[in-house]
């Protein structure tokens, strides 16, 4: 494997109004083909991509709480997690409460 830095990803991570997260890849093989060199300037989590991101973000999350928790418990937790007010209001040791294993 090589890794190699690109200078413009760098001075771009640092200007204020880019704030670029931006990495390439490029697969060589053995047999001597490869790929079509992919990059990527602003990945799906950066703050310029965000409306396109909270959707994905909260898809993950709800997944991730499957895998712990019963249907009914991902649910309240989720819509909890989606209220912003009601969370605030939420008594922090209730929260725990819902975190805690079934």
């Amino acid at each position: 494997m090589v890794i190699e830095e690109e200078p413009r990803y760098s001075k771009e991570y640092l200007e204020a109004d880019k704030r670029s997260i931006a990495n390439a890849i490029q697969i060589y093989f053995s047999d001597g083909s490869f790929t079509d060199k992919v990059e990527v300037e602003y990945p799906i989590g950066h703050k310029r991509r965000r409306e396109e991101g909270i959707p994905i973000l909260i898809e993950k999350f709800k997944t991730n709480l499957a895998t712990q928790f019963s249907n009914s418990r991902s649910d309240e937790i989720n819509s909890l997690c989606l209220d912003q007010s009601t969370l605030e209001e939420t008594v922090v040791s209730d929260f725990m409460n819902l975190l805690a294993a079934e």
